[in-house]
């Protein structure tokens, strides 16, 4: 049967072409070919730069993975996993590592979420039936990661308090039912279209588990004795006190300023980093050990992401260079502008599944020029409620050797859109 070529390829050659039609007209010719160049070596050096992050979390999940901690997680959340993920063997470690990628996009912790989603995507290509063919749980997982339920977008919260904002967090609300609309549409979208194309031949290699490891492989646990355990509450007892010292002399330690939410999001992954190292330590892991052979995993890892990075890069630099960017936004701008959406904020809502760090730049812009104004509480909304699809696809996929797509990104473009319509609905109605 012959296959159908997935979107993203339709898409990223409309990129790259209209970008060069675009260019002949506006005469931006030469910025095209410096932005291609230039935006083949920011994919080169993000990806490089990944790979430190990369080996720190990949390790981390070993020991978290080694002690036990990714199977407990599961069975809390067991049936709703299932019920979404009916392919995935529930007590194999997809299914944990999917659960921590998705809890660390809740808590906005990027950096970690990057790497436990990378570690997601690589438990569940053992269970595809044909490598480089993503399956309809991949599809799935990444139109949940693109649009997944942020609880405390504390990046957003700390640009808005250091502008001076009234009321920082006031976006904290709106961004949550935002988000909740683009992913109830990610997997209504993934579920529908997955329909439509069937399963990849070979789904039965879905009947059993790939085991976690051989017979006779298992990693000995040897649980610390008294004065190990008593050193970890030691310190334990000792983090609180330190806690319990910076609230006490801290001037209004619950109001929102910038000084407090930027302590807040400093303590969450030393938090989160300590705590899974803990847990290993007292189930009995080789905390080291364990740690640095996951972290090998991300050498290599951040190496076979590169070139899909390159190419999404590249795509999305010409298409800004070429002025086609803005040629869009002032064709939709009456139309936009009739739902509630100025300009700017379509501007915004653009750039974020092409480019992370231009939205957040954009945003960063608008909030600072005025932020207590609708167009700040519009931006930040959307800031918060929506994810950067294209760079996810690129790296997830591009983790694995993902070159076949199938539905995964259209449902991850319906759930961004869902989310950007959310927003500007319920910033309507909210700050209207």
């Amino acid at each position: 049967m012959k296959q159908k070529p997935s979107a993203i390829n339709i898409i990223w050659l409309a990129l790259v072409v209209l970008a060069t039609v675009t260019a002949s007209y506006t005469g931006r010719m030469d910025a095209l070919t410096k932005a291609s160049f230039e935006s083949a070596k920011d994919a080169v050096i993000l990806a490089i730069g990944l790979i430190g992050p990369m080996a720190l979390w990949l390790g981390i999940m070993k020991v978290a993975e080694v002690g036990g901690l990714m199977q407990i997680i599961a069975r809390w959340v067991r049936p709703l996993m299932v019920r979404l993920f009916p392919e995935v063997p529930h007590d194999h470690p997809a299914m944990s590592a999917m659960i921590m990628n998705m809890a660390a996009n809740g808590l906005g912790l990027g950096n970690a979420a990057t790497p436990m989603g990378i570690k997601a995507m690589q438990e569940l290509e053992k269970l595809a039936p044909e490598k480089g063919t993503a399956t309809n749980a991949m599809c799935l997982f990444l139109a949940i990661n693109t649009s997944c339920v942020t609880i405390l977008p504390l990046g957003v919260i700390t640009v808005r308090a250091a502008a001076g904002a009234t009321s920082p967090a006031s976006i904290v609300i709106p961004s949550l039912i935002a988000t909740c609309c683009s992913t109830l549409v990610a997997i209504t979208m993934a579920k529908i279209l997955a329909a439509r194309e069937g399963e990849p031949k070979l789904a039965a290699a879905y009947a059993k588990p790939e085991p976690l490891m051989e017979t006779g492989t298992e990693p000995k646990l040897v649980p610390p004795g008294m004065v190990g355990r008593l050193f970890i509450w030691l310190m334990i007892a000792a983090f609180i006190g330190g806690a319990g010292y910076q609230l006490t002399i801290a001037a209004a330690p619950f109001a929102f300023s910038a000084s407090s939410l930027n302590v807040l999001s400093g303590w969450l992954i030393p938090m989160l980093i300590s705590g899974l190292l803990i847990f290993g330590y007292l189930r009995g892991v080789k905390v080291y050990e364990a740690l640095t052979d996951g972290a090998k995993e991300g050498f290599t890892t951040a190496m076979r992401i590169i070139p899909f990075m390159v190419a999404i890069f590249v795509a999305i630099g010409m298409f800004r260079a070429s002025g086609a960017m803005e040629i869009l936004i002032t064709i939709l701008s009456p139309v936009t502008s009739a739902m509630g959406m100025p300009a700017e904020a379509l501007a915004m809502a653009l750039m974020r599944p092409l480019s992370g760090s231009g939205a957040f730049g954009l945003m960063s812009e608008i909030v600072n020029q005025g932020p207590d104004t609708f167009l700040a509480d519009l931006v930040s909304v959307i800031q918060g409620s929506t994810e950067t699809t294209f760079y996810v696809l690129a790296v997830y996929f591009g983790a694995v050797g993902i070159r076949r797509t199938r539905h995964a990104l259209p449902a991850a473009l319906c759930a961004d859109a869902a989310g950007i319509i959310a927003a500007v609905l319920v910033c309507n109605l909210w700050f209207g």
